[in-house]
């Protein structure tokens, strides 16, 4: 690598996973981290829990809300760029440019994260999305003189927010195509002790229905039903953000990056991590998708490593922890597919076990931490889970 240094774009969990990494590894010459978001690198998965209820104050002391405080960047001499997108990359000559202005690299890491999917119906535009933390300062903004709120949309995160604004007092409606949230993805069973937690703060849920438009009064149901609300949140899934990847001729699949273990990209000194990269993980034996923190972090440890010439590979589990109204859940998984599933109910929760041809693929977990560590390491293994699955079709 040339005395170019190290240059990041993005600067949520992968970003800055990779510039700390790169200086703890030994890294050497100038860090740059470029960012369009124009706030201090912060969490994200307060802004549909805590953030919205009012309950997390924006105090830039690397506490709680923000991943660290301005004096971090400053000691490990990480230039910091805020709110200016990188509009080209050029593999070749080892640069990027934002601005105008052609910055040089002697390793590259793109943590270009992934933006929230606009809801495509006539008047999608006036709903709210919730990805980054200006979306999360209008949606509050918004709740703060609302008595009404539609959700459209019952993943972790429409589940997350819909309960939040909830318990913030507003009357609220969670709309989605599915019998019980996440269906699909975890099963019926698994979905209705979700939804247990998302009706126990006050939610009403109208399922097997979707939005075919928004106006100033609320949202009309393909039903033909309307519902009144005073504001609107689609909670619609995210697009990763690759769209200078693919411009700059790396390799690229359904709008994700494919890299290795080690991170490493089609292009020479390229890495890529975090929601927008598709990768390689040495236990699970094949690509895959993640769209979690606690991954993306993972992603960037790698990524930064690599690029200081310390061999990293990725071989963690994914998993992510979601909190529903005050009720923690959490999950480890492929996410790619189960075959055979079991819910075993416990006295204040549950755990759902997941496989695929006989091995553990996932677990889900409520109130049941032992549980959750213990499939960890079974997915990883490729052992049954302890109990028999039922089948599901699935």
């Amino acid at each position: 690598m040339s005395g170019a240094g190290l240059v990041v774009v993005g600067s949520g969990p992968a970003g800055i996973s990779a510039a700390e990494s790169y200086r703890r590894n030994g890294g050497e010459g100038p860090v740059v981290v470029l960012s369009a978001d124009t706030d201090l690198p912060y969490e994200r998965p307060p802004l549909s829990k805590d953030f919205l209820r009012g309950d997390l104050d924006e105090v830039a002391d690397g506490d709680e809300l923000f991943l660290h405080p301005p004096e971090w960047f400053v000691e490990r001499d990480v230039d910091l760029r805020h709110g200016k997108p990188v509009t080209e990359i050029d593999v070749e000559a080892h640069t990027v440019t934002v601005d105008g202005e052609r910055i040089p690299y002697g390793a590259l890491v793109l943590a270009c994260g992934a933006g929230p999917s606009p809801l495509p119906v006539p008047g999608g535009e006036r709903a709210l999305l919730l990805r980054a933390l200006a979306d999360a300062r209008r949606l509050r903004d918004a709740a703060a003189d609302a008595k009404s709120a539609v959700v459209i949309g019952a993943g972790f995160i429409g589940c997350e927010a819909a309960a939040s604004l909830a318990m913030r007092g507003l009357s609220v409606t969670l709309v989605a195509p599915d019998e019980v949230p996440q269906a699909n993805r975890l099963g019926v069973e698994a979905g209705r002790r979700l939804l247990d937690l998302v009706t126990a703060t006050g939610v009403r849920y109208v399922a097997g229905t979707s939005v075919t438009s928004v106006d100033e009064s609320g949202v009309r149901l393909d039903d033909g039903v309307t519902v009144d609300c005073d504001l609107v949140l689609a909670a619609t899934g995210v697009t990763p953000h690759s769209e200078i990847a693919s411009a700059a001729g790396l390799n690229v699949r359904d709008s994700r990056i494919v890299v290795g273990a080690d991170m490493r990209t089609s292009a020479a000194d390229v890495y890529a991590a975090g929601d927008v990269a598709f990768a390689f993980n040495t236990a699970a034996g094949r690509h895959v998708a993640v769209e979690h923190w606690q991954d993306a972090v993972d992603h960037g440890d790698v990524a930064g490593a690599q690029a200081a010439g310390v061999t990293a590979t990725w071989h963690a589990v994914p998993g992510f922890w979601s909190t529903i109204g005050d009720t923690a859940v959490k999950y480890h998984a492929w996410g790619d597919g189960y075959d055979a599933s079991r819910v075993v109910d416990h006295d204040d929760g549950f755990t759902v076990w997941y496989e695929a041809a006989g091995k553990t693929v996932g677990v889900l977990t409520c109130n049941a931490d032992d549980d959750y560590d213990l499939g960890e390491g079974l997915i990883a293994d490729g052992r049954p889970a302890p109990v028999e699955t039922t089948r599901t079709g699935t």
